[in-house]
C-alpha cells in the first residue's frame, strides 16, 4: 500500500499567477519607479529576478512540482538579469525573451524531429482527450509561434527605446500569447479535446 500523499493540483489562477506575476511586477516597477529609463529597468530587473525565485519556491511548496517551462524561464531570467545588473546594460534583459522563445522552439522542434511528444509530457493532463495528431499539430503551432515571437522581440528591442520595448512586452507580447493559445482551441476540439473536463486553456510563461 502506498501511503505517499497525492500531489495537490494547482488551480488555474495559481498557475497564471506563477507564470505572469513576476513579469507584471517587472512592468509595475519599471512604469512606477522614478528616475531615468536605465535606472528604472535596473530596479525592475532586480524585482523580476526576486519574483521569479519566489514563483518557483511557491510552486514547489504548494504542489511539490515546478513546470519545466517555468523553470527554464526562471533560469534565463536569473542569467540575463544577472548580466544586466553586472554590466549595467539593459540589452541583456531585452535579449532574454528571445532566448526564452528560442529555447522553447528548439525543445519542441527537437521533439517533433525525434518523434518525442515533449509538449504532451508537459501539458498532457491539461488537454484531456486530445489525439496524437492533435498534439502534433499543437506542437507545430507553438513551435512556429515561438520562432515568430523571438524574431519580433529582436526587431522591437533593437529598433525602439527601452520604454517602448517594455510597453510592447505588456501590451503586445502577452495579449498575442493569450490570443494564440485560445485560437488553437477549435483545432484542438476537432482532434478530441474535451473542454468540459478541463479547467482552463494552459498557456506557456511569457518570455
Amino acid at each position: 500500500m502506498n501511503d505517499t500523499p497525492a500531489k495537490p493540483a494547482a488551480s488555474p489562477g495559481f498557475r497564471l499567477a506563477l507564470d505572469y506575476g513576476p513579469l507584471l511586477a517587472f512592468f509595475a516597477v519599471n512604469f512606477l519607479a522614478p528616475g531615468p529609463a536605465l535606472a528604472r529597468i535596473m530596479l525592475a530587473t532586480i524585482v523580476f529576478m526576486v519574483a521569479m525565485v519566489i514563483a518557483v519556491a511557491l510552486s514547489w511548496f504548494k504542489t511539490r512540482h515546478v513546470s519545466p517551462m517555468l523553470l527554464v524561464t526562471a533560469v534565463l531570467v536569473l542569467v540575463f538579469g544577472g548580466l544586466t545588473i553586472y554590466f549595467h546594460d539593459e540589452r541583456f534583459i531585452k535579449m532574454k525573451p528571445t532566448f526564452v522563445y528560442a529555447t522553447f522552439a528548439a525543445v519542441l522542434g527537437f521533439g517533433l524531429a525525434t518523434g518525442r511528444p515533449l509538449l504532451q509530457a508537459v501539458l498532457g493532463s491539461a488537454y484531456p482527450g486530445l489525439s496524437e495528431l492533435g498534439w502534433r499539430k499543437l506542437t507545430i503551432n507553438w513551435t512556429g509561434f515561438f520562432i515568430g515571437m523571438a524574431a519580433l522581440n529582436e526587431a522591437v528591442w533593437r529598433t525602439t527605446s527601452t520604454d517602448f520595448w517594455v510597453g510592447f512586452k505588456l501590451w503586445g507580447a502577452i495579449p498575442l500569447t493569450l490570443i494564440f493559445a485560445f485560437a488553437n482551441v477549435p483545432m484542438l476540439m476537432r482532434h478530441g479535446l474535451t473542454l468540459a473536463d478541463s479547467d482552463d486553456v494552459p498557456v506557456p510563461p511569457e518570455g
